[in-house]
């Protein structure tokens, strides 16, 4: 996998939805509504919904707003319609870039994605135009702090993992969307914390970037992800752990 673009932005997305805590509540609750409306509202049954409410525990949202949100997807409660939208572009210096986002006027968000993307000098393309640059993974990270390495590798590789590395205060586990479920039960069943547990999409191909760029990608993205309507955020960007130390130490 690209170590240094996934690693790079999975810290930069923990560090900015931290300060956003209350946008983070109401991003998760849709993902429960639509899921619960696609699938049903038993975690057991369906497991869209079932990863979209661990996400939503591991984020400290209260059992009361979990239930709140898998029945207004039921239809029991009333609440909004939410479809699930996909945009593909590219950012600055080429970087490609995927938008997940649920909204309720499709309209209204394509314009806001579009403007982001103008605004950072990239451009908004039709969809498909970056997904083959990118392939759907399992993906998961556990404090160094945890457990052991040797004793995570033998775990993880003994369930099904594909790759496993480590990353200054994290170790990263890669699966397939299949083994996914195996590896992380594998994990959790030894009572191990997870820091994140996700499908995501990762880059085949990435763009390395210097300072300059990387400050414009990056507040590209988090612009995207500071949207109300924006779920996920995926990219092929590259930033060495040097030039990434650099850009967060400027900002503090």
């Amino acid at each position: 996998m690209a170590g240094h673009s996934h690693w790079a932005g999975i810290k930069h997305k923990k560090g900015a939805l931290d300060k956003k805590r209350g946008k983070l509540f109401s991003k998760l609750a849709r993902q429960i509504i639509v899921a619960a409306r696609n699938g049903g509202g038993d975690p057991a049954m369906n497991l869209s919904l079932r990863y979209a409410v661990e996400k939503a525990r591991a984020a400290n949202m209260t059992k009361d707003t979990i239930e709140r949100a898998v029945k207004k997807g039921t239809g029991e409660l009333a609440g909004e319609s939410y479809e699930e939208v996909r945009y593909e572009g590219y950012g600055p210096a080429g970087v490609a870039v995927i938008v997940q986002a649920l909204t309720d006027n499709r309209n209204r968000t394509a314009a806001d994605i579009r403007k982001i993307f103008e605004k950072a000098g990239g451009n908004l393309g039709a969809v498909n135009c970056v997904s083959f640059l990118f392939e759907s993974k399992g993906f998961i990270t556990v404090s160094t702090d945890a457990v052991d390495e040797d004793t995570l590798m033998e775990i993880a590789l003994e369930s099904g993992a594909e790759n496993f590395e480590k990353s200054g205060d994290l170790y990263g586990i890669t699966t397939s969307v299949g083994d996914f479920e195996a590896v992380k039960s594998g994990i959790q069943e030894r009572e191990i914390k997870t820091e994140t547990c996700e499908v995501t999409c990762l880059p085949t191909t990435t763009v390395a970037l210097d300072e300059k760029n990387a400050r414009k990608v990056l507040n590209m993205l988090d612009k995207l992800e500071e949207h109300d309507d924006v779920q996920s955020v995926y990219s092929n960007y590259d930033i060495s752990e040097e030039v990434f130390a650099d850009i967060e130490g400027s900002s503090a």
